[in-house]
């Protein structure tokens, strides 16, 4: 491990057009719960993966689903067929939350296409039907996630990527409250933190990077910069400021197109954004617009909900996770711990044992465990689904450090042994 180097992360805010997508694929899978529970339609029958294209006042939402009649109709010919009312209206609460009034794009004005057909036979055949043989449904897809958890931020998240989020949040809970001159801030944001590490621990932010749209035709960058530095100096918090730091303050000048106006966006783009900010390693697969059958999303749940009880457990400063499997396979190819030489005492065999002795990894055993079959996702669309609190709700359930003592049993049980 090195002990002194820079790392830098980016974020995006909420009206970045990847995440308005998000936001929509988000907020669909809430309302494909939601309806469920409404009329008493089994959650663990739910199946949705949808993905939305958004550019100048045009929304496209698409993808497979298996619905609750409440979202279907008759067709001319009498057969059930998707009713697109319900999903338009959940794609409108949503950009007119973002906040997008523009004449480029438009919360009530934008076209919204729905192209939703049902799953593919062959995927629920692999998911379903395996619970027939094996006791429990199948893996939605083949894939490889990642959980990450380190000692860097109160939330045990790399400090890059933890204070670039909090820059963007503060801003938009500043422009939403409409105080004062943040008010004429749009919704389009961009964020990116430089920070020294010194003796494997951050230090100081080296150079602070923030584009974001404004409404406010006169402004420059110095009158964007008065606007948002306070802010960025108080999201930063405990994080010193280099007296070297270089500020990048809408570095281009003016930023008034912004959102799907001003570049298309699409689900699924930001997906380092979404997790560790490039500390750790990504699969690949995507999260938003997916139900948690589907491992891309379930599994790196867990594998961020198992490395953050390691580290809080104490058995280790830093810890990455890796979970593996096969479509319509339940358990788990492969799990594999690396602790980075911070281990406490413990092994990464000795880890591994005690993850498999008290969590069930197939992926009904995630949703079980996480509670997930429920409308708790529109909220992860945005600064991270990782570094959250739980809420009431349900929501960030995989944030919670409810597995400490048993980790903690396991592992010394197996050193006993």
């Amino acid at each position: 491990m090195r002990a002194n180097y820079l790392f830098t992360s980016e974020s995006v805010a909420e009206g970045h057009p990847d995440k308005v997508c998000d936001r929509i694929s988000d907020e669909i899978v809430d309302l494909v719960y939601r309806e469920a529970a409404k009329t008493g339609v089994n959650p663990w029958g739910v199946r949705i993966a949808c993905e939305t294209l958004a550019t100048t006042n045009r929304v496209v939402i698409a993808g497979e689903v298996r619905l609750p009649p409440s979202l279907m109709k008759k067709d001319k010919d009498g057969k059930d067929v998707i009713n697109p009312s319900k999903f338009k209206a959940a794609a409108r609460r949503a950009i007119k939350d973002i906040g997008y009034e523009q004449d480029g794009f438009h919360w009530k004005k934008a076209k919204i296409d729905v192209l939703l057909h049902s799953q593919s036979a062959d995927i629920a055949q692999g998911v379903d039907s395996a619970a027939d043989q094996q006791g429990d449904e199948g893996a939605g897809d083949q894939g490889i996630m990642f959980g990450y958890a380190c000692r860097e931020t109160p939330d045990l998240m790399p400090a890059p990527i933890y204070y670039s989020h909090k820059i963007l949040q503060l801003l938009a809970v500043a422009r939403k409250k409409g105080d004062g001159e943040v008010a004429k801030l749009g919704p389009d944001a961009k964020s990116q933190v430089t920070v020294r590490y010194v003796d494997g621990k951050p230090s100081e932010a080296t150079s602070i990077v923030l584009s974001t749209q404004h409404l406010d035709e006169s402004w420059d960058s110095k009158k964007v910069r008065a606007v948002v530095e306070p802010y960025i100096r108080e999201a930063l918090g405990e994080l010193k400021i280099a007296d070297d730091c270089k500020w990048y303050i809408n570095p281009t000048g003016k930023f008034v197109i912004g959102g799907p106006d001003g570049d298309a966006g699409l689900t699924g783009r930001k997906i380092i954004v979404d997790t560790y900010g490039g500390a750790a390693p990504h699969g690949g697969g995507a999260f938003s617009g997916k139900d948690t059958t589907k491992v891309d999303r379930s599994a790196a749940y867990a594998a961020r909900y198992l490395a953050k009880n390691v580290v809080a457990a104490g058995l280790a400063d830093r810890c990455t996770i890796q979970l593996s499997y096969a479509i319509g396979v339940a358990q788990p190819l492969s799990i594999y711990v690396d602790l980075h030489g911070t281990g406490k005492g413990v092994s990464e065999d000795q880890v591994e044992a005690a993850i498999r002795e008290n969590m069930d990894l197939s992926p009904s055993g995630i949703r079980r465990h996480l509670d997930l079959n429920k409308p708790i996702y529109a909220k992860t669309s945005a600064y991270g689904h990782f570094g959250r609190k739980a809420g009431r709700d349900g929501s960030f359930s995989w944030e919670r450090t409810d597995l400490v003592k048993a980790l903690k049993e396991a592992v010394k049980t197996k050193a006993a042994a």
